[in-house]
């Protein structure tokens, strides 16, 4: 037991001489290797004051129109319900479902029979009413020549008088009534009201329609219009847009050509909306080709205002510190320079900055910022590494 003890002492004596040992050993193996390769404990140093491979941009100055981009509604200009003005039986139907028709182009026609016999009768007492006046006229004539020669009383005249008085009248009546019956009988021929595409066709020949019956709607699709909306901040300088002339609207439409329109604004709507805090709008779009359909979704997009001589800068050149947005900015020397900058504008791939210092032709590192810290040295690079992916 006593010899067990004293090795359990001994033990922790000899690990701290194992340690001392292992540790100068290697110190001995390091200074061999530093001996042997002077040039690799400098690696690191070396490495901190190269270059850092970066790719610049130029600083910009241009025109830039602002675009505004909304999700819009195909909308026709117009729809029109067809439908009688009498109440008959459709002898014939002009048109077929789906078919374009132009304005004035014969769409139905109802049985006139009885509108004819109407305006047959209606003339016929229309020249029996024309007779009448003629011969009472005639006789007006004689009766004011008996008048003068003293052979008939004032009374017999006025009597004549007023019966070409009230043979006009009747006659005025009956030119009327003859123009009503031929009113009538005109709608016995019902065409198109506008030029367009005609729907579903609700009745066919030998069907007894009514007053206000649908017979078949159509939809004017030549020009045609796009309704979207947009937020209120951009209702000011659409409004001053608009009014100072044409602003020109583009539509794409969704397909695998992604085909795209340009038409004009020509709607804005009076109120804001509240519940949505948007304002609506239309835009027209010539059609003759009938790409554009009713009820289609668009992609629309416009340009009411250009900012004048904006600087711009690839977005990501753009970068974001504690202090707020900035660009580094390379000098003479080659190193950068962070400039503080306000982003007024970020569209297609591109920020339009404002900044007290910075001025266009300027050097803008626009890849490899993240590797930067001001006055870094760096080099232009075609491409930047940004690391293995999985293997």
């Amino acid at each position: 037991m006593e010899a067990i003890s004293e090795i359990k002492r001994v033990t922790p004596v000899r690990r701290l001489r194992v340690t001392i040992l292992g540790l100068i050993l290697a110190a001995l193996i390091a200074g061999a290797w530093v001996w042997r390769n002077p040039s690799g404990a400098t690696d690191a140093k070396k490495k901190t004051s190269e270059p850092t491979p970066v790719i610049t941009a130029v600083i910009n100055q241009q025109n830039v129109p602002v675009q505004l981009a909304a999700n819009g509604t195909v909308s026709a200009q117009q729809t029109v319900a067809v439908r009688p003005q009498l109440s008959a039986m459709i002898s014939a139907v002009h048109i077929r479902e789906g078919q374009f028709v132009r304005k004035g182009e014969p769409l139905f026609t109802l049985d006139a029979r009885t509108e004819d016999a109407n305006v047959r009768r209606t003339e016929g007492q229309l020249a029996k009413s024309r007779a009448d006046l003629r011969n009472a006229e005639r006789n007006l004539e004689r009766q004011r020549e008996l008048f003068r020669q003293g052979f008939i009383s004032q009374a017999a005249l006025d009597v004549a008088e007023n019966q070409v008085d009230a043979l006009r009248a009747q006659l005025t009546v009956d030119e009327a009534t003859a123009q009503a019956n031929r009113i009538a009988r005109g709608f016995s021929e019902i065409t198109a009201p506008i030029s367009g595409r005609s729907g579903a066709i609700s009745v066919y020949q030998g069907s007894l329609v009514q007053p206000n019956d649908a017979l078949v709607s159509i939809t004017q699709i030549d020009p045609i219009n796009v309704s979207f909306t947009l937020p209120e901040r951009e209702f000011i300088p659409l409004q001053q847009a608009f009014a100072k002339g044409e602003v020109p609207v583009t539509v794409e439409l969704n397909g695998p050509q992604k085909q795209t329109r340009t038409g004009r604004l020509i709607f804005i709507d009076n109120a804001v909306d509240t519940a949505s805090g948007t304002i609506r709008l239309k835009a027209e779009f010539p059609n003759a080709d009938r790409h554009l359909w009713p009820g289609m979704f668009v992609m629309v997009s416009l340009a009411p205002q250009t900012l004048i001589h904006a600087l711009t800068v690839p977005v990501q050149a753009v970068q974001n510190g504690p202090e707020g947005k900035f660009l580094y900015v390379l000098d003479e020397t080659g190193k950068v320079k962070p400039f503080s900058v306000e982003v007024r504008l970020v569209q297609e791939g591109f920020a339009v900055v404002e900044g007290k210092a910075i001025t266009s032709g300027m050097h803008v590192v626009a890849e490899g910022a993240q590797n930067l810290r001001p006055g870094s040295a760096v080099t232009e690079a075609s491409s930047i590494k940004t690391g293995a992916g999985p293997g």
